[in-house]
């Protein structure tokens, strides 16, 4: 896909925990409700790339200069990997993607 012709349709945001900040991380699914974003399952083992339990949220591009300061305001701690959806799955979890607190260790493998 072309650089300049590649369009975000949507973001995903991977709020991930542990057993120790999963109150936490439900505090903070709890705030997200102020916000029109689509809440995904609780995933209590790592599933797919993910190296962690988590549940991800996906939201518009429109809403990204809301949703995204307002997790790096309240994420009271919690790692959050944020990336586009540009149909490249690889690239978005990678080159593409934002996070906030420690940058964990995706299996990249899982998404080619």
């Amino acid at each position: 896909m072309n650089e300049d012709t590649m369009e975000i349709v949507g973001f995903h945001a991977h709020i991930y925990f542990d057993t120790d900040s999963r109150d936490v991380a439900a505090r903070l699914r709890e705030g997200l409700t102020r916000f029109e974003v689509q809440l995904g399952r609780w995933h209590d083992k790592p599933i797919g790339p993910h190296p962690q339990a988590m549940y991800q949220i996906a939201f518009l591009p429109a809403q990204f200069g809301q949703v995204v300061p307002w997790l790096m305001i309240h994420r009271e701690g919690l790692n959050i990997l944020v990336h586009p959806e540009t149909g490249d799955d690889v690239a978005d979890h990678t080159i593409h993607s934002l996070w906030l607190g420690e940058k964990l260790e995706l299996n990249v493998e899982f998404l080619r």
